[in-house]
């Protein structure tokens, strides 16, 4: 059963989907700002959020959680020594998602997550 198992499964297999949002969770924290579909950046947000918020207590267990999620030492780093002072002070919501409109290929609707300043 999948009782309190929330997400969206965006068309992908389990371990596809799990490696996307990990990549761009990686890319996210790293350049601060990513353009995506709508439904991706909404997915992304919960985990970005979450990562953030591990980082923000600073210890060496939390340290190695985040890097259950980000695949890059340097982005986990920086993570640690940059992004979590600076929301030390906000007790939530570390990211905001800009509507763009559809993609000119197909249609998809797109969106813009970025880290609060």
């Amino acid at each position: 059963m999948r009782h309190q198992i929330g997400g969206r499964k965006l068309s992908r297999p389990t371990g596809h989907r799990l490696a996307m949002i990990r990549n761009q969770v990686t890319d996210l924290l790293r350049y601060e700002k990513l353009q995506t579909t709508e439904a991706k950046a909404s997915e992304l947000r919960r985990e970005v959020e979450r990562v953030i918020t591990l980082a923000r207590a600073g210890d060496v267990h939390r340290r190695r959680l985040v890097m259950n999620r980000v695949y890059d030492s340097r982005v986990v780093s920086k993570l640690f020594d940059e992004l979590a002072p600076r929301f030390s002070d906000r007790p939530g919501g570390y990211t905001r998602i800009i509507k763009l409109g559809p993609r000119r290929g197909d249609g998809a609707p797109m969106a813009q997550i970025e880290l609060v300043l």
